[in-house]
């Protein structure tokens, strides 16, 4: 079952490279801003409850997909960008096998323990 979660996760991280390629941007871009939704782990610096809230929530695909979409609604492609970031950074992390957080421990995800 593993295997077919990442494969779909993986699948949705290639239409996200896919939905880049159609924007103006170089496409350093989207490496150099892939991992920037990592920042969320900062909330971790307070306790694992804090942090758990922080990175699930910018790690939630449907914030990626709202923030997107409201690109797509205002022509703004700045919004489009972020919105593809956002998607395409949580469907690598599960494919890397993290998942959202649960508030007792950074390891302890939706996918297992780390």
């Amino acid at each position: 079952m593993k295997t077919l979660l990442r494969s779909e996760e993986l699948a949705q991280f290639l239409g996200a490279i896919y939905l880049f390629s159609l924007l103006p941007f170089a496409w350093w871009w989207f490496p150099a801003l892939l991992l920037l939704p990592d920042l969320s782990m900062i909330g971790y610096l307070i306790n694992p409850a804090v942090g758990a809230v922080t990175y699930n929530l910018v790690h939630h695909k449907g914030l990626g997909i709202v923030i997107g979409l409201a690109g797509l609604a205002l022509t703004n492609q700045n919004l489009m960008l972020a919105g593809i970031i956002l998607f395409a950074h949580a469907s690598m992390d599960r494919v890397a096998g993290y998942g959202l957080k649960y508030p007792d421990s950074f390891k302890h995800t939706s996918l297992g323990s780390l």
